[in-house]
């Protein structure tokens, strides 16, 4: 038998005696807005879809289609999500490790292992190993990485729909050039994450005395003091001084 290379992992696991093998993987670490998602998943030893890989390689469409597969063929899944706040709060490698972590505990059947994609992994109560390019070497992992990115990209299709003035639905919270242009000219909504944006609100300016100072763009730009809102249901903008 001819096993796929991105079951292998899984197969030499299942050979060993485990039955419930999970995959991990997030989305959502780059953007300068929207929450950070994780997905666990479970299927049966030897389940397989043709096609799964890595999340990022595949176009919209494939990703949905593979997306229902993906939920209809598990024995189990989970997802976890930490807000735009509270990744400034805690940062965004501890809001991921604990999206991970809600994914597992989010599974009705408990793992036997559990696969991470890239190389730091949360404290777990199951025995687990993190992959470098897991969701191109695992089946399991890229199964998790189109749930929690079909899951993330909804999410911001819905914040669209709040804020449309941003383009959340063409980059997904991305820092495009349209997105960055968009939040200096309306300043962050409440879902951009404030600690990423620093660069992006503040232009460093060196004095005729050689100091540095950081000048927000609202003070360069006077067109920017008066602006239509980016919430259609807000009266008033937030600034991007708070």
């Amino acid at each position: 038998m001819n096993i796929p290379e991105n079951l292998i992992t899984e197969t030499a696991l299942w050979q060993s005696g485990m039955r419930h093998i999970c995959g991990v993987d997030e989305a959502g670490r780059g953007p300068l807005a929207g929450p950070v998602v994780a997905a666990a998943v479970i299927f049966e030893p030897q389940f397989w879809i043709e096609g799964v890989t890595d999340s990022k390689k595949l176009t919209e469409t494939k990703r949905e289609l593979f997306f229902q597969k993906i939920l209809d063929g598990s024995l189990a899944y989970g997802v976890g999500i930490v807000s735009a706040a509270e990744i400034d709060r805690i940062n965004i490698r501890q809001a991921t490790l604990k999206a991970m972590q809600t994914a597992v505990a989010a599974l009705n059947i408990a793992p036997e292992y559990v696969l991470i994609d890239g190389n730091d992994a949360p404290e777990l109560a199951f025995p687990h190993e993190t992959l470098v390019k897991g969701d191109s070497r695992s089946f399991t992992i890229a199964a998790a990485s189109i749930i929690a990115k079909v899951t993330r990209d909804r999410m911001l299709l819905a914040l669209d729909r709040d804020f449309p003035a941003y383009g959340f639905a063409q980059h997904k919270g991305y820092g495009t050039a349209k997105h960055i242009a968009a939040i200096r000219q309306f300043g962050p909504c409440p879902e951009h994450r404030r600690s990423f944006l620093g660069k992006i609100l503040f232009i460093q300016i060196i004095t005729f005395f050689g100091t540095h100072v950081c000048v927000p763009y609202p003070l360069l730009m006077p067109a920017c003091k008066v602006r239509t809102c980016a919430n259609r249901n807000q009266q008033s903008c937030f600034s991007p001084l708070h």
